[in-house]
């Protein structure tokens, strides 16, 4: 039997804030979302609308309806037992140990793109197996010091987001839009760009990473729900905005997935000494924050298997905790041995970091939005099956409203899904849906192994 531990009531509301903007505001793909072209902005306000804001309003009514430790885990597992709460686990942990490897490429891109024109991939990949373990130490210590990590990458984001609008701003007046935004452009293009909406889609994510930690908040039945509404006005605005800028740079055709942040940077402010600095400073400023992705999501995904693990739906070495930290060491560990193991595979089978970015993105992103589907389908069975339960916030509008905003959702989930697997004028992904299929074929294997361990 698992011995029971105390956890530490660190999380504020400040802190929820900045844990959300952390894991959902993403520089990583944020030229993935630009290379969709102008009409990348029709689907940020599109989907802004019957996805982010439905999506968010579910997330806070969650949250602080049902603050339970391991967060979407406990959700599931209260809807429809531990064995559908265990693969939604098992997929939501998976992920981010297959999706880490991605944003350390790109964090090697960067770093090869600014200091180091010559690097070989092989030496990136070593580059982002170091940062895999340095993500691993992170999360085996306390939340008390470890929140400082997403906590200063979410200020240095939002940051770079503004800095780059203001550069877009300077620089069309000057040069005007690479890709114009008129009528026609921004209308909904049904053609090659469709394969990057996934990408708009992934970026809107995250709201209920951080009831995952629930026991180590302060209030979070008042807390959620305001964090939520808070970090999601300023990542909306952000997103839009920022994709613009890119936008304002690069035509659409020659954005590169890797290393199109810090072209766009050099465009704007390359050219004077100051310039120079000003990229040297936010190229340096967007790695760390690429590294807290990986650290923000780690935290709340390994809370998360741990608290599956505990109660036996996942192998026992997932529950593995540090006696003194009450922190998820088994975890961590394991995720960075998953990690380490995919960079090598893909690594080794791609041509480019930019290839190897989208292929890592692509797999683990269909993995990553299987869990967000059974959330869902929690959500709308606690509104029939819970009614009474108390809910400090409900989505206004009764259970119609609530029922179609969750369908809302699973529908642009699941259009998500096709277009990862399935580009338009290249057909099926094929090592993408290889990978997905073996992921999932064994987290059958792993929780089937727990049960018969339990039940022993």
């Amino acid at each position: 039997m698992t011995e029971q531990v105390t956890h530490i009531k660190t999380l504020k509301q400040r802190d929820m804030v900045l844990f959300t903007v952390s894991a959902i505001l993403l520089l990583d793909t944020l030229a993935a979302a630009a290379s969709g072209g102008a009409s990348s902005i029709f689907w940020w306000l599109f989907l802004g609308t019957f996805f982010f804001v439905p999506f968010a309003l579910i997330c806070a009514e969650m949250g602080c309806s049902y603050p339970e430790q391991g967060g979407i885990y406990a959700w599931i597992r209260d809807a429809f037992g531990g064995r559908w709460a265990s693969r939604a686990t098992w997929g939501y942990w998976v992920n981010t140990a297959v999706w880490m490897p991605a944003i350390y490429i790109l964090f090697a891109g960067v770093f090869k793109q600014m200091f180091f024109p010559e690097l070989s991939l092989g030496w990136q990949i070593v580059i982002g197996i170091t940062l895999t373990w340095v993500a691993v130490l992170v999360n085996i210590i306390t939340l008390d010091v470890g929140k400082w990590v997403p906590n200063l990458g979410a200020v240095l984001k939002v940051i770079i987001f503004l800095v780059l609008i203001a550069g877009a701003i300077n620089y069309t007046q000057l040069h005007g839009m690479a890709n114009p935004l008129t009528w026609d452009t921004l209308k909904p293009d049904w053609g090659n760009s469709l394969q990057y909406i996934p990408a708009i889609i992934y970026g809107m994510l995250g709201f209920e990473l951080v009831s995952a930690g629930s026991e180590e908040m302060n209030d979070p039945a008042r807390d959620v729900p305001r964090a939520i509404f808070m970090s999601g006005v300023i990542i909306i605005v952000l997103y839009l905005f920022g994709t613009m800028a890119v936008l304002a740079a690069i035509p659409a055709d020659h954005i590169n997935l890797v290393e199109g942040l810090v072209d766009t940077l050099n465009l704007f402010f390359a050219g004077s000494a100051a310039g120079e600095a000003i990229v040297l400073v936010l190229g340096i400023a967007a790695m760390y924050t690429f590294f807290s992705n990986g650290v923000t999501w780690a935290l709340g995904c390994n809370r998360a298997a741990a608290e599956a693990a505990m109660e036996g739906e996942l192998p026992k070495i997932f529950a593995i905790e540090s006696k003194t930290r009450a922190t998820p060491v088994g975890a961590a560990v394991l995720m960075g041995i998953v990690s380490t193991i995919t960079l090598g595979l893909y690594g080794f089978m791609s041509g480019s970091n930019e290839d190897l970015f989208w292929s890592l993105f692509a797999f683990s992103a269909i993995i990553f939005l299987l869990p967000y589907q059974g959330m869902l389908l929690a959500f709308v069975r606690m509104r029939v099956v819970d009614a009474d339960h108390p809910r400090p916030y409900k989505i206004p509008g009764g259970l119609l409203v609530a029922q179609l905003c969750a369908w809302t959702c699973i529908l642009v989930l699941s259009l998500a899904i096709v277009l990862f697997i399935y580009i338009p004028g290249e057909g099926v992904q094929m090592p993408v849906a290889m990978g997905v299929i073996f992921m999932l074929v064994l987290g059958e294997v792993v929780i089937r192994y727990a049960e018969n361990y339990r039940r022993s």
